[in-house]
């Protein structure tokens, strides 16, 4: 092989493990030091996107393997020592002539694959702690993360919420499902705290702070994030880039939808009283111009309220004030002085019609 040919697939062999190292760590959160990085990266040459896309497709394709399909892998790949390393200047590297069938990308995948089979790969990638925690209706939870020895953070879950916490060597994740929940973070510089709702990532800068996120009912696709203390990063969780993400402090609040795509789209940030954060943990619930049936679905998180209303003119009725969580029925005896409605009797439950 002469040292022009020699030379181009060194260059390519090396595009390959750079693009394969990217694409591990985009497995995870990057902060904004390493998205800038790897912008920058990016931008140096118009082959970086294309092979970090064909590496991250493959990548992708081998995590959704089957287990049996993964052992084979395994099985194939080369058997490594301590003292023997792929290099990136050699003509042809172990990966190289094993791979050579596949696609240039599939070994830069297979790379990746095999520092997962040398143990390195495993051990930084999979969770150190992974807990599911879920609160019934009517129900409110506290979990606290061991991610400090001198006491972590904690997680309080309120009613109907479903949440996944993983924790890492290098950052820390809870994906909100659903429900809503408030956190008390831990500062730990070194292991960024991501919360995943929706669309959205959401990350710490040292606060107490609230996630609310619904898929279902008449709030579904909806998350809100409000700040009760310090600062939270919002931007979007697919795609984001430093310019994209905004800043919240204490007392802001910032409401988006599933259908945004950007954070233009998510709506306005308005303010409150840091105090009036996530008040559902004193057990109250307040509404300011509040669509009828919104309020009704909020009382219905906590349990059975029996009232209903059919007529979307109704339905859509603003409503305001402060009530305890499970206090939907003097809600309702409240109404008629509220609103040009009256309560009705019928079949077992009680509906709001217009007087």
């Amino acid at each position: 092989m002469g040292s022009g040919a020699r030379g181009h697939l060194a260059h390519d062999e090396a595009l390959e493990l750079e693009a394969a190292t990217w694409a591990v760590r985009c497995l995870g959160s990057l902060d904004v030091e390493n998205r800038a990085a790897l912008n920058a990266w990016l931008a140096a040459d118009p082959r970086h996107a294309a092979a970090l896309a064909a590496v991250s497709a493959t990548l992708q394709g081998v995590q959704q393997m089957p287990q049996h399909e993964v052992a084979k892998l395994r099985a194939g790949l080369p058997k490594r020592t301590k003292t023997v390393k792929p290099s990136v200047s050699a003509p042809t590297s172990w990966w190289q002539s094993y791979f050579r069938p596949f696609a240039s990308h599939a070994a830069a995948a297979a790379v990746v694959f095999g520092m997962a089979c040398a143990g390195w790969f495993g051990w930084w990638v999979q969770p150190t702690f992974e807990q599911t925690y879920a609160s019934a209706r009517g129900q409110q939870l506290v979990a606290t993360l061991p991610d400090s020895e001198s006491g972590g953070s904690t997680v309080q879950l309120d009613s109907s919420t479903q949440l996944q916490a993983r924790l890492f060597r290098d950052r820390r994740e809870v994906k909100l499902d659903d429900g809503q929940a408030m956190f008390a973070v831990h500062p730990d510089k070194t292991r960024p705290f991501h919360v995943l709702a929706g669309n959205y990532r959401i990350t710490v800068l040292g606060t107490r702070f609230s996630v609310r996120h619904t898929t279902s009912g008449m709030d579904a696709g909806r998350t809100v994030v409000a700040v009760e203390e310090g600062r939270v990063r919002v931007e979007p969780a697919v795609g984001s880039h430093p310019a994209a993400a905004v800043e919240l402090v204490a007392g802001q609040v910032l409401e988006g939808t599933d259908t945004g795509d950007a954070l233009a789209e998510l709506g306005s940030i308005t303010n409150i009283p840091p105090a009036a954060v996530a008040q559902w943990r004193s057990g109250r619930i307040s509404f300011n111009q509040t669509p009828l049936h919104q309020a009704l679905a909020e009382f219905e998180r906590y349990g059975p309220t029996h009232l209903v209303v059919r007529d979307p003119v109704v339905a859509a009725m603003p409503v305001g004030g402060s009530y305890g969580l499970r206090q939907s029925q003097r809600f309702a005896e409240f109404l008629p002085q509220l609103l040009p409605v009256r309560l009705v009797q019928r079949d077992g439950v009680t509906e709001i019609v217009a007087r």
